[in-house]
């Protein structure tokens, strides 16, 4: 692997000062509780080492980690590669569905099912043509084949009941807990569709839970796929240690959430938001709180532009254990995250300027990062 740069890590203690991130957007937003928004900065020590681990990959957007070394990674455009634990790519895999590779959509989030290693089963999430230049959200399942070279079985295990003309806000990452499949969804964006993200019924901008085969689990609260509702464009999710499932999403301008997911919850969108629209016009009546909305355990403005995210359980950095670490696409870079007590209390950032879609932990404890580029590739964060 080639060094391209050395960094400074950031400890676990406190300092006063908070993370260096420009005025906010909308500076008469007050946060709902201390410490929801722009948390003390992290103490600084050296000891980061960051290497090219792959290269040669467009615009990659999921990585999957294979048991017994090696990952899964997907490019927007259609492709789903092997990456071997020396970083070599494969050639394309066989067998991926037919994508619209337009605006925001292509092929989006891997995930391997949680019994793998017998069944051989994976996940994609992608945006899917239904004709007259429609899309939905859908996640597919197949087999991997030993050899690594195709998918069989291909099938559709979810597809989004809403179709749009809108090429934005797909989502969409695929996570498994407690036995179930959680899908996450965007709002597609226009004016009427984000306000679909409050219909119970439509599965714009919401958190989905189904069966790995895709069923429909008896306890959900609406008695359809929706678990949570009112979120905008989710496109990072993870369980922590304790089982609790977090989401991240985009806000508009300003406004990017952290959010802790449960069973039927209303997370907002679009009637409360601690941002404001690209134009810079309220979103609808520029309201931070309502009753029966939830509030993001923290939030961003100006924005980080959030993907994948992953808690961090790791032997390389074990004082970082636990710690969430967020893929940034603008300013760009990972943003790591100390949660106490189900609150932020610090916040580092890293790679800033790269423009980073997804992170997952390799085996020996590394942080591998997605370089979301024409000409992207993966990058290691290890210890010197």
């Amino acid at each position: 692997m080639r060094r391209v740069l050395s960094l400074f890590l950031l400890i676990p203690s406190i300092s006063w000062g908070e993370v260096p991130q420009g005025a906010p957007n909308v500076p008469e937003f007050a946060p709902a509780f201390a410490g929801q928004t722009r948390a003390p900065e992290m103490a600084a020590i050296d000891g980061l080492d960051v290497t090219i681990f792959a290269q040669g990959l467009a615009h990659p957007w999921g990585i999957a980690a294979l048991p017994g070394g090696g990952f899964l990674v997907t490019e927007r455009d259609g492709r789903l590669r092997h990456v071997g634990a020396d970083g070599a790519v494969s050639a394309a895999i066989l067998g991926v569905p037919e994508v619209v590779a337009r605006g925001q959509g292509g092929l989006l989030d891997v995930a391997l099912a949680p019994d793998f290693g017998s069944s051989r089963a994976i996940y994609l999430s992608y945006a899917k043509p239904v004709g007259l230049g429609r899309s939905v959200t859908a996640v597919a399942r197949g087999q991997l084949s030993h050899d690594m070279t195709e998918l069989g079985d291909i099938r559709d295990v979810y597809f989004q009941n809403r179709p749009s003309r809108n090429a934005a806000h797909f989502g969409s990452r695929v996570v498994f807990g407690g036995g179930h499949m959680f899908i996450t969804t965007g709002e597609r964006f226009s004016p009427a569709n984000r306000l679909l993200a409050q219909d119970k019924g439509v599965d714009y901008g919401k958190v989905l839970r189904l069966s790995p085969e895709g069923a429909l689990p008896a306890d959900n609260p609406f008695g359809n796929a929706v678990w949570s509702l009112g979120h905008r464009n989710v496109q990072g999710a993870a369980f922590d240690a304790a089982g609790q499932l977090w989401a991240i999403e985009h806000g508009p301008k300003g406004g990017d959430e952290l959010n802790k997911i449960t069973r039927g919850a209303n997370y907002g969108w679009p009637v409360i938001s601690y941002g404001e629209n690209y134009s810079g016009t309220p979103v609808g009546r520029g309201l931070t709180q309502a009753p029966g909305m939830e509030q993001p355990v923290y939030y961003w403005d100006p924005v980080i532009a959030p993907s994948g995210m992953v808690f961090y359980d790791g032997a390389m950095f074990p004082e970082w254990r636990g710690d969430l670490l967020i893929a940034s696409l603008r300013p760009g870079g990972l943003v790591r995250l100390r949660l106490r007590d189900g609150r932020v209390v610090g916040e580092q950032r890293m790679l800033t300027g790269t423009r980073v879609r997804d992170v997952e932990v390799a085996p020996d404890g590394s942080i591998l990062v997605l370089v979301d580029a024409d000409d992207g590739g993966i990058l290691r964060l290890s210890l010197k």
